[in-house]
């Protein structure tokens, strides 16, 4: 393979809905192109993209894979990405490498929600689109509704390229009205016949030619002046109105395709090449320390790595975009994440599990490596001149949650090992090792997700694990002041043991007075403040210590094991054992022993003396509250609003965004458990969903009785 320079690359991202076809897309290019002599089906399992053995029993894309194809002198790079939004994990890192989109329609069934999903997420990266209408041989399929649809979600953007003549079952005719010429294809598709125009579609061409002209030339005021003066632009300076109309979005073009069929592939991938933008043409990407970085073969080298895998026979694959310089076998780069020295020992042009070896490549170009040290996903390589070092990739926040265990506790160590593994690969799975709930959590993007890490491993891995529901991390806090004292005396022969502690504790909240005088129980107590800490908790809010002793009752170098104590008790809250927060304490007096008082006695005296004081001051339970923002089609707004409110969620606001009913909402962790399941069920898989954490608040009274007795039972058992 020769050395493609930069002005010859074209890096893409297929985005959509699941069954859009974009997999068999990507299989047309590659065939046009000449990198495979054959092309695959999805339902045959041959595609060079679906090749993992859970794409191939699933049907469907879940893994990015990248690809590349050759046509016309230049080099595309494609990233073929999974439709489903539960993988959204492959998602952005493809749209973080790719210059141009190609949104690709089902036009049986027009915009969809994985649509709408897929540009909100190019729409972050400020992704150019083309659209890319596909399944014209259908017999369902409906243009003028899909391109209705198209219009209705994203505005007036859409620029017609191309329409076709004869939608449905023996479709193979489509206008192109920036060449003005009708592309018509034998049975069997491949290579088009390009014809003029026929009479009875001119007055439709015309009009659409002029439509298309006019948005070319809204893109540059020196297009629109010689649109006025000559009321016409040639196809050239189409193609720059268009490009930099893309390049701001206001521009989507759209295409017709058969991929199925090969039709329509080669006619893409030619106005790829004229008027997509080329990796030098795009914005400088900026290092974390806001130095820009232009993709320069002459610069210094650097590359970042958005994607590793491991794969059968061969290890960990190292996937990476050359953002700056040239990269070369042999040649030495440091990993600025890790500070590592690392030697790039091969380069590779990458089709599906197709490695074709080159001996360098070029700023923006995509390629892979293997056999690295320390480098994984998401780090960056560079020049120790340059030092470079690029942002990390940014992804979506869990949406789904569960426990996880090996049936055999023998496998729990490879269990762990995998789940590292797994979410190298994919960074949307993150694992969480609770010492809290003592529990092994795995987050994902939704149940589908989560399916998917178990069938790893069942089919890949062989452990058998299974799914357990996720405890909730509660908290407990207090709602009003109490006192309480405790004597802690043990006498044993030798050295005995004793302290006492006397102590008032109340909430705690930001801002509040320091303590002077509490009325408790009809008692009246006065304190003295000599000295505060502030103790930030690792599981959230704080514990406010307050030395409010007098005259010395107890020595000073005590107060740390109080503390200690009272630490100890607010890790396992007297409540649920959940932990304890937002609490300030006041120890003003207590007594101690010139030979048998020591730390120990202290820490006991502490913690229990708090243990007391807290179930009488009003404990109550507090809940993770998260912040839900739901986008639904508006014929369904009452069923998932319904929904909510069954799941104790008040609801924050409504508005309407790009045809979708937008619902704002705060619901509690315990209540969402499965809501991605039970949304796609309510919907036909129409709406979509984020959440993310908000805060705790206290639970209703009925649901902390729920939780006193089923901890109380808990205890009983064991």
């Amino acid at each position: 393979m020769k050395v493609y320079q930069t002005n010859e690359i074209r890096n893409l991202t297929l985005l959509g809905n699941a069954g859009a076809g974009k997999t068999t897309l990507a299989e047309t290019m590659l065939y046009e192109g000449g990198v495979v002599n054959r092309m695959g089906e999805v339902e045959n399992k041959n595609t060079v993209s679906d090749y993992h053995q859970v794409e191939q029993e699933y049907g469907n894309s879940v893994h990015p894979t990248v690809l590349y194809t050759e046509y016309n002198g230049c080099k595309l790079n494609i990233i073929d990405t999974p439709g489903m939004d539960d993988f959204v994990g492959g998602v952005i890192p493809a749209l973080s490498v790719a210059a141009t989109g190609l949104m690709v329609f089902n036009t049986v069934n027009g915009v969809e929600v994985g649509t709408e999903i897929a540009n909100r997420n190019a729409e972050k990266f400020h992704t150019p689109l083309i659209f890319v209408m596909n399944h014209l041989n259908h017999e369902n399929t409906n243009w003028d509704m899909s391109i209705d649809s198209a219009k209705a979600a994203f505005g007036n953007k859409l620029a017609i390229v191309q329409y076709p003549v004869n939608p449905g079952v023996g479709f193979n005719k489509v206008v192109d009205v920036l060449k003005m010429k009708m592309y018509e294809w034998p049975a069997n598709g491949g290579k088009a016949q390009i014809v003029d125009i026929p009479e009875e579609e001119k007055e439709k061409a015309e009009q659409m030619h002029n439509e298309l002209v006019e948005m070319a030339a809204e893109n540059d005021e020196d297009l629109m002046e010689l649109f006025f003066e000559k009321g016409e632009l040639t196809e050239d300076e189409m193609r720059t109105g268009l490009k930099l109309g893309m390049l701001d979005r206001s521009v989507f073009p759209v295409f017709c395709t058969c991929a199925s069929c090969d039709m329509g592939s080669r006619r893409l991938m030619e106005f790829i090449i004229n008027v997509a933008p080329h990796p030098g043409e795009l914005a400088p990407r900026k290092t974390v320390d806001d130095r820009e970085v232009k993709a320069d073969a002459n610069g210094p080298t650097s590359l970042f790595v958005f994607k590793t895998s491991v794969e059968q026979h061969v290890g960990e694959i190292t996937y990476f975009k050359v953002m700056s310089g040239t990269v070369r076998e042999g040649m030495d780069l440091i990993n600025t994440t890790r500070d590592a020295k690392e030697r790039i020992s091969q380069i590779y042009a990458v089709a599906g599990k197709t490695r074709t070896k080159v001996a360098e490549m070029v700023a923006g170009d995509i390629g892979a490596t293997v056999k690295l040290k320390e480098t994984k996903h998401n780090h960056t390589l560079s020049d120790k001149d340059a030092n470079y070092k690029f942002p990390p990739l940014q992804y979506p926040e869990p949406r789904y949650r569960t426990a996880i265990k090996a049936v055999n506790e023998a496998d729990e160590e490879k269990m762990g090992e995998y789940l590292h593994r797994m979410s190298e690969e994919d960074p949307t799975y993150v694992v969480e090792y609770s010492k809290e709930l003592k529990q092994v959590i795995v987050h994902g993007q939704g149940e589908y997700h989560l399916n998917t890490l178990k069938w790893y491993f069942n089919n890949i891995f062989k452990i058998d694990i299974e799914y357990l529901k996720p405890k909730i991390p509660y908290r407990e806090t207090i709602t009003k002041a109490a006192q309480a004292d405790y004597r802690h005396k043990k006498q044993s022969g030798g050295a005995g043991q004793f302290g006492e502690v006397h102590m008032i504790i109340e909430p705690f909240e930001e801002g509040m007075p320091a303590p002077s005088v509490y009325k408790i129980d009809g008692k009246e107590w006065k304190v003295s403040l000599r000295g505060t800490e502030e103790h930030k908790l690792s599981w959230g809010g704080k514990l406010v210590f307050c030395n409010c002793i007098v005259g010395g009752s107890i020595d000073a170098r005590f107060h740390p094991a109080i503390l200690k104590g009272i630490m100890e008790k607010m890790e396992e809250g007297p409540l649920t054992g959940s932990y304890a927060r937002d609490i300030r304490v006041c120890i003003y007096d207590g007594k101690m022993h010139p030979v048998d008082s020591n730390e120990i006695s202290f820490k006991l005296a502490g913690r229990n003396a708090f243990s007391q004081a807290f179930k009488k001051a009003g404990a109550k339970i507090l809940e993770p509250i998260y912040d839900v923002e739901v986008l639904v089609p508006s014929d369904r707004m009452g069923d998932v609003m319904s929904d909510l409110q069954g799941r104790r969620a008040l609801i924050m606001g409504m508005s309407s965004e790009k045809g979708f009913e937008k619902i704002v909402a705060k619901v509690p962790l315990k209540e969402m458990d499965r809501y991605s399941t039970a949304l796609s069920s309510l919907t036909q898989g129409r709406a979509m969903f984020t959440m993310k954490f908000a805060g705790y608040e206290k639970v209703p009274g009925e649901i902390q009785e729920e939780l006193l007795a089923a901890y109380e039972a808990e205890q009983n058992e064991e």
